[in-house]
């Protein structure tokens, strides 16, 4: 499962020489995770509704080359585990050439909100929403 969006750099995002700042990228990241998250229709509001959050507990990124103001790029997030945590790989890639600009990952974790532990396995709701949207994909592809 994957998502994608297209984002133009606003100036905002950029240090003197230009270049996005190396914070904003993980912005970029969530823009996308959002996005993958509303797919299966369990993204933040969904989340808090169920009872549970999902911190962030880790994240990396790989900068391969920076990326400029007004640059046009496309994220692309794609859910790797889901069993026991969140993991989701991006890449970013300059919009016009396809070149790979950045690359990384986050990882989340559920949280029972009314308790505040930490869940060891991802709530069945999550897995719920992925089974349905799983099937209504099956479904799609099977129609003529």
């Amino acid at each position: 499962m994957q998502a994608e969006v297209v984002i133009e750099v606003p100036f905002h995002d950029v240090d003197i020489m230009n270049v996005v700042w190396h914070g904003h990228y993980l912005k970029y990241f969530e823009i996308a995770r959002c996005k993958l998250l509303d797919q299966f229709h369990y993204n933040y509001m969904q989340m808090q509704a169920s009872g549970y959050a999902w911190p962030v507990i880790e994240s990396h990124v790989r900068y391969v080359q920076g990326i400029q103001f007004e640059q046009k790029i496309r994220v692309r997030a794609m859910l790797k585990e889901w069993e026991n945590r969140l993991k989701i790989d991006y890449v970013i890639f300059d919009e016009a050439t396809g070149k790979r600009l950045t690359k990384g990952y986050t990882t989340q974790v559920a949280v029972e909100i009314q308790t505040r532990e930490m869940c060891f396995q991802s709530p069945q709701v999550l897995l719920d929403c992925l089974n349905a949207w799983s099937e209504f994909q099956s479904a799609q592809e099977q129609k003529p």
